[in-house]
């Protein structure tokens, strides 16, 4: 059987996976500090006497957009904005420690303060315990002090922010860890109080992406289909013989 048709196969199946990848962004152009997921293939010769001048096209996920994406102002006190490469240490539901770049904080019920979605946010010195009825401030550099009744405002803690030397990688619970274990605070990493980081994914750039997947779906479809012709003729042709 000619190649033909595996080679369209791998082809149709990597632009597939692209179109997951399109879609997964896409979904996220408003999650608050996404960096979008890249997506590319790579051609691979097939070995073979007569095959030199076909590739099968495989899947290489070079990682992630590490571009900023846009920062709106909130006014709340418990949103930050992680300023240049920082990003900020949080603990994973697997217990390990994992980065993020979504700010947006919160108290819990025991004082401890959490991420929006519940994880718990890492200080220096492990979770930062915040006292009850007290009001939280969060300084450019990442102390967080809390303001209690009297007017008493107290350092309770600093949020450990990082600054990665190579590149993070996504888990699949959507937060970065380094290949190498924890990273080291970074004592120069800042923050902008009062604002949020959107998602760095551009929707008319995602969705003309998606539209140019598609059409090359269709295109390894119809190769699907002359490779089927193409059977069925030399078949016809060997019958007659």
């Amino acid at each position: 059987m000619d190649r033909l048709i595996y080679l369209s196969m791998s082809g149709a199946k990597a632009t597939m996976q692209r179109q997951d990848t399109l879609a997964n962004n896409l979904a996220n152009v408003s999650t608050v500090g996404f960096r979008a997921e890249l997506a590319a293939f790579r051609a691979v010769p097939v070995q073979g006497s007569g095959a030199s001048t076909r590739v099968y096209a495989l899947e290489s996920t070079p990682g992630h957009d590490d571009s900023a994406g846009s920062v709106s102002a909130t006014g709340r006190n418990l949103d930050v904005a992680m300023k240049g490469s920082a990003w900020l240490a949080v603990q994973g539901l697997d217990g390990t420690e994992a980065y993020t770049r979504a700010g947006s904080l919160d108290v819990s019920s025991d004082g401890t303060l959490v991420t929006r979605t519940g994880l718990t946010v890492l200080g220096d010195g492990g979770p930062i315990q915040v006292p009850p009825n007290s009001d939280v401030q969060i300084a450019g550099d990442g102390t967080v002090s809390a303001k209690s009744a009297d007017g008493k405002s107290t350092a309770v803690g600093k949020l450990k922010l990082v600054t990665p030397e190579v590149p993070l990688q996504r888990g699949t619970d959507g937060l970065f860890r380094a290949a190498d274990g924890d990273l080291p605070a970074d004592a120069n990493a800042r923050v902008q109080d009062g604002a949020l980081e959107g998602s760095n994914v551009s929707a008319v750039e995602t969705m003309v992406s998606m539209i140019t997947a598609a059409r090359q779906f269709e295109a390894q479809m119809k190769m699907l289909q002359t490779a089927e012709g193409n059977e069925k003729a030399a078949a016809q042709l060997l019958s007659m013989g």
